[in-house]
């Protein structure tokens, strides 16, 4: 089972078919869409949409249920944040007040306010699944290669492939640690209370951060030994057509 928050998986369909760049584009363009509009319908079209693609990509809700689940608990505070600075903003936004609850003082509760704060919620749930749909269906480099097309500096486009590549390894070894501390009796599951599980946790994290920055020395070096950077700019194998990947492939293999 993977246990990975994020990262890419490998499959079969459409979306793998396309290019990163392709992708990163529509994501780009459909998430300021949903998170300029206030038009319910878009936003209930685009969820529905990314839930269609989900299925489509093969992907199951075990794969980001806790992804998912962090998201609404965000949402959720976001919500009551919003209402509590401002509980008025959807008047303004609508133009209109139809009280629902007169409340005491500042706070009050009108319908204008309550869809305001749905749309909100569901902007959310329409820009977040389609970021990790991209994410989980686009290879890292060709996630860089496409931020380089759309020209941000390879350097940076690089270091965002790393930590894409990184971080489903840095979850793995996690979970390994985890379960062998388990193994050995110490209690980090629901049956545990949730002072003993932070704290358990906390005794992994803090030397896995510690080693992983010794592993990001033992990379940045390496790159530096290779010239990492010396030109402005660089070609992408995973930016090739497919026929010229094969070529590379033969010839890579013949070379070696």
């Amino acid at each position: 089972m993977n246990k990975s928050l994020i990262g890419y998986h490998d499959g079969e369909g459409f979306l793998y078919d396309l290019s990163g760049a392709s992708k990163l584009l529509f994501f780009l363009l459909v998430s300021i869409a949903c998170m300029t509009t206030y038009d319910t319908r878009l936003i209930l079209a685009v969820g529905l949409m990314s839930v269609l693609l989900f299925k489509s990509a093969d992907i199951h809700w075990r794969d980001v249920s806790f992804v998912m689940k962090f998201v609404t608990v965000f949402a959720l505070l976001n919500v009551i944040m919003v209402y509590l600075f401002a509980p008025d903003y959807g008047e303004k936004i609508y133009g209109a007040k139809t009280l629902l609850w007169a409340g005491t003082g500042r706070f009050y509760l009108s319908w204008q306010e309550i869809f305001y704060l749905l749309n909100l919620v569901l902007k959310y749930f329409c820009t977040v699944p389609l970021a990790i749909l991209f994410l989980m269906t686009t290879h890292p480099s060709q996630f860089a290669a496409s931020l380089n097309q759309i020209g941000i500096s390879y350097k940076v486009a690089y270091a965002v492939s790393l930590t894409l590549r990184y971080i489903p390894d840095v979850q793995e070894e996690f979970y390994m640690i985890r379960t062998s501390q388990e193994a050995r009796g110490l209690e980090l599951s629901q049956k545990a209370n949730l002072l003993s599980r932070i704290k358990g946790n906390l005794q992994i994290i803090i030397p896995l951060i510690f080693s992983s920055l010794d592993r990001i020395d033992t990379v940045s070096t390496a790159m530096e030994l290779r010239r990492f950077g010396k030109n402005k700019k660089r070609t992408w194998y995973m930016n090739c057509t497919p026929k010229v990947r094969q070529k590379n492939l033969t010839f890579g293999v013949l070379f070696l």
